[in-house]
């Protein structure tokens, strides 16, 4: 596996940071959030024009490391706009993207776009899925809603479970890498508040109780970055075993934004919970990512149902006795 991405992947998510930001950057999303009508406009065109959706992430290795650098660049900015949804969908299919859904109650963060959508399960059950109108504002649903869908049966075949399991572990490994994003530039943000912010005549980033909390927040956010390239390298070289490797990053992915929210939270004080404060609205747009399909107790069971007694392979797994 690759400990790092590509330069190429690097470049291509540095140019769409730089893209976002030149559109307004954070004031990108509060427009958004008070004229939901034109979050398809101000973003979709833009990515467009960068190429993003070009971008074919079952067709070549390099062009997944892109899809997952494009999405850590619209997390950094936390762009509520279903990028990785969109870079999931299967390429000259009928449907704009692809949603991993929860089989119970479907739910995706893409009401109010006039756009078609394919859902799967981790199981690998398929349907399709309508535009979801917005039925309540986004400050308090986060552009969540509940999907019309009606689920189809279990694949069957070797070759159908194979394609639906990669699928699946495609759509939650491209959410990780959003998320992540957002872990980046809630922690960068903290560090930058605590160096400035002075208390008994010393910054915060001074007192060792402060340090030990940022060091917390970065072993859980590196940590998931790492198991984020390994699950690509994972569903890149067809794996058996990637929808496990997806489902273990997602994991790690939302207990460590467990962490670093708080942390962020904590460490800005009251004014981090405020809107004045860029954390406060990372912290509500990453909520669909944290809790759907499922959140870290569901993901945890599909985890072990999927992994079984067998377990994660991993970088690290012993080889089997002969």
């Amino acid at each position: 596996m690759n400990l790092a991405l590509s330069d190429e992947a690097t470049a291509f998510g540095e140019s769409t940071r730089k893209a976002l930001q030149a559109a307004g950057g954070d004031e990108l999303v509060q427009q958004i959030e008070c004229d939901p009508g034109r979050r398809q406009g101000l973003v979709a065109p833009l990515l467009a024009d960068l190429g993003a959706w070009d971008l074919d992430p079952r067709a070549d290795p390099e062009e997944l490391e892109a899809a997952a650098s494009l999405c850590r660049a619209v997390g950094h900015w936390a762009v509520p706009y279903p990028v990785g949804e969109r870079r999931a969908g299967p390429a000259g299919g009928d449907a704009d993207g692809l949603l991993v859904v929860a089989e119970g109650r479907p739910a995706a963060a893409v009401a109010g776009l006039d756009l078609r959508w394919e859902a799967v399960t981790v199981d690998g059950r398929r349907g399709q899925v309508g535009p979801a109108p917005l039925g309540r504002p986004p400050r308090t649903s986060a552009f969540v809603a509940d999907l019309d869908v009606e689920l189809g049966d279990l694949p069957s075949g070797t070759e159908a479970t194979a394609r639906a399991r990669a699928d699946a572990a495609l759509g939650l490994v491209l959410g990780c890498w959003t998320l992540l994003g957002m872990l980046d530039r809630a922690l960068s943000l903290t560090r930058q508040h605590v160096l400035e912010r002075e208390q008994f005549g010393q910054p915060l980033a001074a007192f060792q109780g402060v340090q030990f909390q940022l060091t917390d927040a970065e072993v859980e956010r590196a940590g998931t970055e790492a198991l984020a390239l390994y699950a690509l390298w994972s569903i890149a070289s067809g794996q058996p075993g990637c929808l496990a490797d997806a489902l273990a990053c997602r994991l790690a992915a939302v207990e460590a934004a467990g962490v670093v929210l708080r942390v962020a939270h904590q460490l800005h004080g009251a004014t981090g919970f405020c809107d004045e404060t860029t954390v406060s609205w990372i912290s509500r747009y990453s909520t669909p990512l944290r809790r759907l399909p499922h959140g870290a107790a569901g993901t945890q069971v599909e985890l072990e149902r999927v992994a079984g007694r067998s377990g994660l392979a991993g970088p690290f797994a012993r080889e089997a006795a002969p």
